[in-house]
């Protein structure tokens, strides 16, 4: 019966990292008393509220982003109509994820269709309205892309000269992908905040060698 019960949370961790979260086991046919004596006899390890790893399963470089997108409900809640995950990594979570710039992550940033309450400590869930074109998977977490990021990080308004480094190692990587995508959205991001944000397009879209067309307000 262990063996079994092992088995089928193998099966569920196995596409995410090594875990699996309480709702996820009960779905599968494990009671929580089970995960609880399970925890207890070191078999799985709860790595958060809800959370679980799976014994042997390696610690992943981003394992605390992954837990929190698990306990948040990213891998059971239903997508919006548009197709986009439910649950999508922004601002500087998504550059640490996306591995661009120099960043300290003292919280998490995710980014909801809706409204959304949680408890967890130092998470924040900011609601926008994403595309497909918006978020790509990075190791199986739904994230903005790099350059989804990099106006994101502008919009939430991170020091300009951490954006710039991010933008930078984006290019060093080869990881801008879509460089027109990039310069539409910061022009227009500082179409709608003045002049500061214009020059700060310009400053950002000349890392990626593409000229920024000011806009004309009069």
């Amino acid at each position: 019966m262990a063996d079994s019960t092992l088995a089928r949370l193998g099966s569920i961790a196995e596409r995410r990292w090594g875990l699996f979260t309480t709702a996820q086991a009960e779905a599968a046919g494990v009671a929580r008393k089970q995960l609880v004596r399970m925890a207890a006899s070191g078999a799985i390890e709860r790595l958060a509220h809800g959370v679980y790893r799976t014994a042997g399963a390696p610690p992943q470089t981003h394992e605390a982003i992954y837990a929190t997108w698990l306990a948040l409900g990213g891998a059971t809640a239903a997508r919006t109509e548009s197709g986009v995950a439910p649950l999508v990594a922004a601002g500087v979570t998504a550059a640490v994820v996306q591995e661009i710039g120099d960043f300290f992550l003292d919280g998490l940033d995710f980014i909801v269709p809706a409204r959304k309450g949680t408890r967890l400590p130092d998470v924040r869930l900011r609601i926008r309205h994403l595309s497909p074109e918006d978020v790509v998977p990075v190791n199986g977490l739904p994230t903005l892309t790099v350059e989804r990021t990099i106006t994101d990080l502008v919009e939430i308004g991170t020091d300009t000269s951490l954006v710039a480094d991010a933008l930078r190692d984006a290019v060093r990587m080869g990881k801008v992908v879509a460089p027109e995508r990039l310069l539409s959205d910061l022009s227009a991001l500082a179409s709608r905040r003045g002049n500061d944000a214009d020059r700060l397009a310009e400053e950002l879209i000349g890392l990626v060698g593409a000229p920024v067309e000011r806009s004309d307000r009069g």
